[in-house]
């Protein structure tokens, strides 16, 4: 399925049915009066959470979406039929902003999270409302209410628990379809994955976490080099971070200084991303030569108070270990207790 986060909706509420002219014509009840009913209301528009979506594809391609009209009131006082309502599904995570004037109109994260976008127009009165003492035959009637419309901006900020950050090919895609379902675009060359990807992790007996891939992180990519902002958003949201080391010749520069350009990133983008809490991977463990060095830079990380790890995705080393320390840590942080 085609990942889509940013869309631009056209949504109008229905309009209220007009009321009715009608005059009471039976035989035998002369000047029988006026019995012209109200217009049905128009139908409003919600925004309500699905949380089996994972992208606003639908909307990419159907963006004018209008409620049902109410129904004009008919004679025989009979009330118009009120509008269907419009409820539009989105997936967890989707930010509901004006287009006009940028306001954040809703924040939809929760299961079945609903919000009332549009309101209908309400029916016109039909003539038999305006009967008086002294207006026995009154002609006048109501059109309805017109709906109510608005253009919309949808932007998507996955919801995870865990955020995979480092260079490309440093084996996030690797290690996300090694320990989850996800099956990501794997290969040997920078920015295979142009997508996020999220996947669920299982641990314990009735336990699991979602883990994102975020794609496009290098320096520079806060101001927009590589897949620049486009992605980072996505970040936002994740709980804990676990930022992929590769010390293979795969890399150019120095893995310290690689290391502090990306969180250099983050911090750029949003501030708060360098408070929270993250584990150092070393991957690719299967390689001698990464192996070779992984002490030496386990030490130089772990003396700056971060919590180190190495796996090979490849033999699945170190992977048991990595689902358990994750595992245990989001366990800490959701009792109130942080790492670094």
């Amino acid at each position: 399925m085609k990942f889509i986060d940013e869309v631009k909706i056209y949504a109008k509420s229905g309009d209220g049915g007009r009321g009715c002219l009608s005059f009471r014509r039976e035989k035998f009840v002369p000047l029988g009066g006026p019995d012209g009913g109200d217009g049905g209301r128009g139908g409003d528009v919600h925004l309500e959470v699905d949380m089996a979506l994972t992208t606003l594809l639908d909307l990419r391609y159907k963006h004018h979406l209008k409620a049902k009209n109410g129904v004009p009131g008919l004679g025989k006082n009979k009330h118009g039929k009120g509008g269907d309502d419009l409820t539009i599904k989105v997936p967890p995570g989707t930010l509901v902003y004006d287009d006009e004037t940028g306001e954040l109109l809703a924040d939809l994260t929760k299961s079945d999270q609903g919000f009332l976008l549009l309101k209908g127009g309400q029916g016109g009165r039909g003539n038999a409302r305006f009967l008086t003492s002294t207006n026995r035959a009154p002609r006048h009637t109501q059109p309805g209410i017109p709906g109510e419309e608005r253009t919309l901006r949808l932007q998507l900020k996955l919801l995870a628990d865990v955020g995979l950050v480092g260079l490309p090919n440093a084996g996030k895609s690797t290690l996300i379809s090694c320990v989850s379902a996800a099956r990501p675009k794997i290969a040997d060359y920078p920015f295979t994955t142009l997508v996020p990807n999220l996947g669920v992790v299982r641990h314990g007996d009735f336990r699991s976490f979602v883990i994102a891939d975020i794609p496009g992180l290098i320096e520079g990519a806060s101001d927009g080099q590589g897949l620049g902002t486009r992605f980072l958003r996505h970040i936002e949201r994740t709980d804990l971070f676990l930022h992929l080391v590769d010390l293979s010749c795969l890399q150019t520069g120095n893995p310290v200084e690689n290391f502090d350009k990306i969180n250099r990133e983050l911090q750029c983008y949003n501030q708060a991303l360098s408070e929270r809490p993250m584990l150092v991977v070393f991957t690719k463990q299967d390689i001698t030569e990464v192996r070779e060095q992984t002490d030496e830079y386990r030490t130089l990380f772990e003396d700056r108070g971060f919590q180190t790890l190495a796996i090979s995705a490849v033999t699945r080393e170190g992977l048991p270990e990595l689902v358990t320390t994750i595992a245990s840590e989001l366990d800490r942080m959701r009792q109130g207790d942080t790492i670094k």
